[in-house]
């Protein structure tokens, strides 16, 4: 085995788990190990994930900020989908998945590396998700998976395999973690443990970004979203990069108790599984663009995306944004975003999004044609011969069956 294995790229995020591969990989394969570790937004300060790796004798470290690269090139094409996952999954984790996979294989390109190794467990998504993308971007590179391998099936073991090889041990990793999260700039995810059984509310101490919705203010919150052909680009009037809008959008929903989901999903590897997530800014951006949609595409475009949501939306879940169909639908959404630019006004108020405005130069609502009131555009008696005609097969199969 050490022999197949002469240099590999570790998805390494400096805790307890990763660093453990960090050394089992060396003593496993004989092999030379690069860390990669990416900064998308987990609010994490990253330098202490550099200094143990090179603590742990590492030569080639890598930290990099993706943050407006995640949130450009994945969050917001997921977005002009209007992406739902079982019709509640805001694909926080899930979208992160491709960005992290891409630049490990990109840097074993830059380094001479021939295989690339991730710290995901044999029993969740995200090991699908890393290994899709491995295997569209490089089908030649090699893939390590420890938690499949190795036998080191508990917390204990993994602790008592740190301190016989020197690895630094975090504090909190001797306790029993009541759950295990996830984060980025777009949500934290909470799976696991205390978390298990799908009737125990999970504990107001969980959250960390949004606030309890009983405890939001008293008072709404205003905001206006700018879009630009079916991108999000300016808060009330502000321009903002990509990652600095979504933190944005996340520090004020947040505040007034947006976001939080808690649910039950079907897993890719076949089981259910119960997650708790907070989406904040996410959760208000799904709200502003399906308003910001309903006055600029036709009916049909808007009705045939929503149609295919669904799907697309299992594919980011399920790890195959690199696919061909991924493509061929975002190719076929992002040709409908054209005339997608405007303003939403939406009021945040104790966990609910309300949208109350919206306008758009290349507007299709037409006030004088939708009016109550008299109008010279429209002549209702046209209604007639068209419900006809539409209840033409209905009349039909009744007296068929007459």
């Amino acid at each position: 085995m050490s022999g197949d294995v002469k240099k590999v790229v570790l998805a390494y995020s400096g805790g307890l788990d990763t660093s453990v591969i960090l050394r089992w990989l060396g003593d496993t394969y004989g092999c030379e190990v690069v860390t990669f570790t990416a900064d998308i937004g987990q609010g994490e300060e990253l330098e202490p994930a550099r200094e143990r790796a090179e603590s742990l004798g590492i030569r080639e470290i890598f930290v990099e900020d993706l943050r407006e690269e995640f949130v450009r090139d994945y969050v917001f094409p997921m977005f002009r989908a209007n992406a739902l996952y079982e019709g509640t999954y805001l694909l926080g984790t899930a979208i992160a998945r491709p960005l992290i996979a891409k630049r490990q294989i990109e840097i074993a390109d830059a380094v001479g590396a021939d295989a690339v190794a991730h710290g995901a467990t044999g029993k969740g998504n995200d090991q699908v998700r890393f290994e899709l993308a491995y295997h569209a971007l490089n089908p030649a590179i090699t893939i390590i998976a420890p938690w499949r391998e190795w036998d080191l099936d508990s917390r204990t073991k993994l602790i008592e395999y740190a301190e016989k090889h020197g690895i630094p041990t975090p504090k909190d990793s001797r306790g029993e973690p009541p759950y295990s999260t996830d984060a980025n700039v777009l949500h934290i995810s909470y799976e696991g443990k205390a978390l298990e059984d799908p009737w125990v509310e999970p504990d107001e101490s969980l959250f960390q970004r949004t606030v309890a919705p009983e405890d939001a203010p008293d008072s709404p919150t205003y905001l206006e979203i700018g879009f630009d052909t079916g991108d999000p680009v300016a808060v009330d009037g502000e321009r903002l990069s990509p990652a600095a809008l979504l933190e944005r959008l996340n520090d004020v929903a947040g505040a007034n108790g947006v976001g939080r989901v808690d649910m039950v999903e079907n897993r890719f590897v076949g089981m259910k599984a119960r997650g708790v997530y907070e989406t904040p800014g996410g959760t208000v951006l799904l709200a502003a663009r399906r308003a910001m949609e309903s006055i600029t595409l036709d009916r049909g475009a808007q009705h045939l995306k929503d149609e295919v949501m669904p799907r697309y939306a299992e594919m980011v879940y399920n790890g195959f944004w690199f696919s061909p169909e991924r493509e061929m639908l975002q190719a076929a959404i992002d040709q409908t975003q054209a005339n997608v630019t405007g303003t939403v006004r939406v009021k945040l108020y104790k966990g609910n999004v309300t949208v109350v405005g919206r306008k758009a130069p290349n507007s299709l609502y037409d006030q004088e044609t939708a009016t109550f009131e008299a109008d010279s555009v429209y002549d209702q008696r046209d209604a007639e011969g068209f419900i006809k005609l539409n209840a033409l097969r209905l009349r039909l199969g009744r007296k068929s069956r007459d």
